[in-house]
């Protein structure tokens, strides 16, 4: 009876894959949350989203003698136009800070808030292995071979990400000394899906071209549980005169239908200039418009009932291949 079930399910995905592999758009949320990270793949056109999550923060340095409290936001608002492949996108971070400066002569406190991050960008994915070489072919008689991995396996989905940093204010103790107001950032993104385990890697630099440009490397791995539980470890690493560090986060994801999703995480760094410890709980939400392309059929009756049936199977597909909302 197994056996009978599993080539079914395999027959289904060879009738869907063809509809599947011709756009970004997934029937199940895609999102960045919780990591840093973004993957390569667009929202697909018509899809409007926003993802974020609310932080505490403390930090500790022992050099500079403070101590600070961060209570704030991130978040991002996301848009899919003009074709498949394309999103814009606007990244913030904003946080409210409690500082405590230790002295010999007694303790002051002082508050401050601004953004960290201000960035209005656009992200193309201009490479797409599953374009390039098909789809994995399916052994209808093997498990084994049909989940083996292969060289192709190992070639990721290639995207860019430029953006502009916005600073309008004077005197901003989160970012740069005489920050300019506008700056470029620019990054390589890839991700490899290798069923139900997705790795995203981010490599790119930011305030290009000013006096404290900082290079920056993000390496995320998702794992999915099922169809609605996912956990990810990422790695996080950025150098530049102004601020580096290397910080460890871990989190998990909750799909609570295939719009709306929420999460949480911690981070944590390993040096001690400063020390940094956060929790994150978080929530991405989509409203989607999206519409696939009409397919010619002959007969329009006919047409129709096989765009329905190909929309409920590549439903159906969609959330067993993609729960993790990566793409």
């Amino acid at each position: 009876m197994n056996a009978i079930i599993y080539r079914i399910s395999i027959i289904t995905a060879l009738f869907v894959t063809p509809f599947l592999s011709q756009a970004q758009y997934t029937e199940t949320i895609n999102t960045n949350n919780p990591g840093l990270s973004q993957g390569a793949y667009a929202l697909g056109t018509g899809v409007a989203q926003v993802e974020a999550n609310v932080f505490y923060r403390t930090e500790e340095h022992v050099i500079q003698r403070y101590e600070r409290d961060y209570y704030g936001l991130n978040f991002q608002l996301r848009y899919g136009a003009f074709f498949e492949e394309l999103e814009f996108s606007y990244i913030g971070r904003f946080a409210s800070v409690e500082q405590t400066q230790i002295t010999g002569f007694g303790n002051s406190q002082f508050s401050f808030n601004n953004f960290s991050r201000s960035t209005l960008g656009a992200k193309y994915m201009f490479f797409d292995p599953k374009r390039v070489f098909g789809e994995k072919k399916i052994n209808l008689y093997s498990y084994h071979a049909n989940n083996r991995l292969n060289w192709k396996d190992l070639i990721p989905a290639l995207a860019i990400y430029a953006g502009a940093n916005i600073d309008l204010s004077d005197n901003n103790l989160l970012t740069p000394p005489k920050d300019p107001t506008f700056s470029p950032r620019i990054e390589l993104i890839t991700q490899n899906n290798w069923g139900r385990w997705v790795l995203v890697t981010n490599f790119g630099v930011d305030r290009l071209g000013t006096d404290f440009p900082s290079w920056q490397w993000i390496i995320t791995m998702t794992h999915s549980i099922n169809n609605k539980w996912a956990f990810f470890g990422e790695y996080q690493g950025f150098k530049s005169d102004f601020y580096s560090d290397d910080l460890a986060r871990g989190g998990a994801t909750y799909l609570i239908n295939k719009d709306w999703q929420v999460d949480s995480s911690v981070t944590v760094n390993f040096k001690d200039t400063p020390t940094v410890f956060q929790v994150n709980l978080g929530m991405s939400y989509r409203i989607d418009f999206h519409k696939d392309p009409e397919i010619k059929q002959s007969g329009s009756q006919g047409g129709n009932k096989r765009k329905k049936k190909n929309k409920e199977n590549k439903l159906n597909l969609e959330e067993d291949q993609n729960p993790d909302g990566r793409g």
